[in-house]
């Protein structure tokens, strides 16, 4: 079967983030996967108003959804690298996901997170509930790093075994849901 699409979100747009270590550690190791395609889609490079979403958009937050929507839209899948930021998410993850509605709808959404004692575990946990109510799937496993950057040295997990175990099963769940939905989206569109 064709290659699934998976978009990894890049969801922090701090400076001193450890974001694009952790989502360059886990693109790396979905495109080692012959059965998965890959997009990485980082927030820092989506400048969305916050005052948005709106019905007519600005002409530079147009431009930003001309190119956004698109990549969304092809995506089979997706996984959102999160940290978490008192308790929860950042700001800029959830505006980029409420300037988009359709390119959500019935595909499913993995995460792996980052974070102090949580391992960024809270901030999935609120994100299952955004992704709900845009009639997304959430896989049921998740890809934790307690302490942050400590949990990684040189671009990879301390606890590199562990990691990319569970990275394997939480992508296996992505791949099954998927194929799944994307199958059924081409027999019967999906209208929320």
């Amino acid at each position: 079967p064709e290659p699934l699409r998976i978009a990894v979100i890049v969801g922090s747009v701090r400076t001193e983030r450890i974001g694009h270590t952790v989502s360059a550690w886990f693109a790396d190791l979905v495109a080692r996967r012959p059965d998965l395609s890959l997009d990485v889609i980082d927030v820092a490079d989506l400048p969305l108003p916050l005052a948005g979403p709106s019905r007519e958009p600005a002409p530079e937050a147009a431009a930003v959804l001309a190119e956004s929507r698109p990549r969304l839209a092809r995506a089979d899948a997706f996984v959102v690298v999160t940290p978490e930021y008192n308790h929860s998410f950042p700001a800029a993850l959830k505006n980029a996901i409420d300037w988009h509605r359709e390119e959500w709808q019935a595909k499913p959404v993995g995460f792996v997170c980052y974070g102090g004692f949580s391992a960024g575990l809270r901030a999935v946990e609120q994100l299952r509930q955004v992704f709900a109510e845009l009639h997304a799937v959430t896989v049921r496993d998740t890809v934790g790093f307690q302490g942050g950057a400590a949990a990684f040295d040189q671009g990879v997990p301390r606890d590199r075994e562990p990691a990319e175990a569970a990275a394997k099963v939480l992508l296996d769940q992505l791949v099954w849901w998927g194929r799944a939905l994307r199958q059924a989206r081409a027999t019967h569109p999906y209208g929320a």
